[in-house]
């Protein structure tokens, strides 16, 4: 049977992007100099408000008293389900389940992998025949049932024939000579007789970097991805030749590519801001050109004075790919919070993540690893909740929600609790 619009909408959520995002742009540049000032004329203008901006802890205490008691248990009744279907998805992550949140109510979740899942592969600068792997092979376990690759062709050759076979090895279904916005564009777009990509991932230069983070929401992706980082946290028991070419090893990415060091020892920072152009210096034309200006605009060495320090200021970068190079390895990593990967002792290095170890080189740059991990099988998969009651749960939940969408001032929501709960005799 053919589907048939019954009634049709002439508008899409997406209608009105174009003028918001000119807006919302425009009012985040200006509060990138106005600061708190600019928040504030802002609250002024929108809101009419010129109070104060940070609650106080006694505005707080005083609002707790007053409200009444009705509002402040309906409240309570909700924060509880919401709590106790948050403390089993945590218990219950990465699986299916279903919990009963109180007499009648069940919620639960199911975790279903996207349909399309679009992989670039960069091969301008180098072929990244590990980029192929890294992406092809995590969608391939996490169910996608159909992975689009795109990577930059040569001229008389197209794709890199190692990348083709690799992407055929770990699961491809559709591999296309198509490189940079282009590649980007034909994915989420569905061009050349292919699905929409729900998904885009895998790294590439600042152009296909933009066009992926233009299309966000349009398309979901894994990471706004910037320049390769590396963090090295180092102490006076570090092979100082080992750090510096490790630290070389990330700069010959890019220009761009940053390369820090953090150590308690002035001996060791003193051997390795030698060493670094040394080594440099030995590097073929291409690796070593780029080498050159990221250790130049990018690189930094920092000395601390204790284990505290280094592992505070390394938080503060998140780096993309952290080594800890230290007597006290189990102690930084425990204490460690914000980074994209780490690599634990000099017997390991991001050269073997990167290339083949096992782990995931997709990781977030610029700070991100504040607030993500990177690639992993999760990114395919969405999470899915559900919910279902018995018609004697509605006398609670129907209540509750009702008087709730009413403090909110949301009637026809509240209607719908109110349908039932007549329907239902309460």
């Amino acid at each position: 049977m053919a589907i048939t619009y019954l009634k049709k909408s002439p508008k899409t959520s997406s209608t009105d992007d174009t003028k918001t995002r000119e807006i919302v742009e425009n009012i985040l540049k200006d509060i990138e100099t106005s600061k708190e000032e600019g928040c504030k004329e802002l609250s002024k203008k929108f809101d009419k408000y010129e109070g104060e901006v940070v609650i106080s802890k006694e505005k707080i205490e005083d609002i707790k008293k007053n409200l009444d008691q009705k509002t402040k248990d309906d409240v309570q009744f909700a924060h509880e389900r919401v709590r106790k279907f948050a403390e089993a998805q945590l218990k219950n992550y990465g699986q299916d389940f279903e919990v009963e949140l109180s007499d009648g109510l069940y919620a639960g979740q199911k975790l279903i992998p996207v349909n399309t899942a679009g992989c670039y592969v960069p091969a301008g600068r180098y072929a990244h025949i590990a980029s192929a792997v890294m992406s092809v092979t995590t969608a391939k376990v996490a169910g996608v049932k159909n992975i689009l690759v795109c990577s930059s062709p040569k001229p008389g050759v197209g794709v890199h024939p190692t990348i083709v076979y690799t992407a055929d090895l770990c699961g491809a279904d559709v591999i296309m000579n198509l490189g940079g916005v282009q590649a980007i564009a034909a994915m989420t777009n569905g061009l050349f007789g292919n699905a929409p990509a729900d998904i885009l991932v895998g790294p590439g230069n600042q152009f296909v970097a933009e066009a992926k983070r233009i299309l966000f929401g349009k398309v979901g992706i894994d990471l706004f991805a910037g320049p390769t980082e590396i963090g090295i946290i180092a102490d006076e028991n570090a092979d100082p030749e080992i750090v510096a070419v490790d630290l070389v090893g990330q700069a010959e990415h890019g220009y761009n590519s940053p390369a820090w060091l953090w150590t308690t020892s002035k001996e060791l920072a003193e051997k390795v801001i030698k060493r670094v152009p040394e080594l440099i210096a030995d590097l073929p034309e291409l690796p070593r050109t780029n080498a050159e200006a990221a250790w130049r605009d990018y690189g930094e060495v920092v000395l601390c004075d204790t284990d505290e320090e280094m592992a505070t200021i390394s938080d503060e970068y998140a780096p993309e790919h952290l080594e800890v190079q230290t007597k006290n390895l189990e102690w930084f990593h425990k204490r460690l919070k914000n980074y994209g990967s780490l690599f634990i002792g000099e017997e390991t290095t991001v050269a073997y993540g990167d290339k083949c170890s096992g782990t995931n080189h997709i990781l977030p740059t610029k700070g991100a690893g504040r607030y993500t991990g990177g690639l992993f099988v999760g990114k395919f998969i969405k999470t899915l909740s559900f919910q279902r009651m018995t018609k004697e749960s509605t006398e609670l939940v129907g209540a509750a929600a009702a008087r709730l969408s009413r403090y909110e001032g949301m009637e026809a929501h509240a209607r719908t609790g109110d349908v039932r709960l007549k329907k239902y005799g309460y």
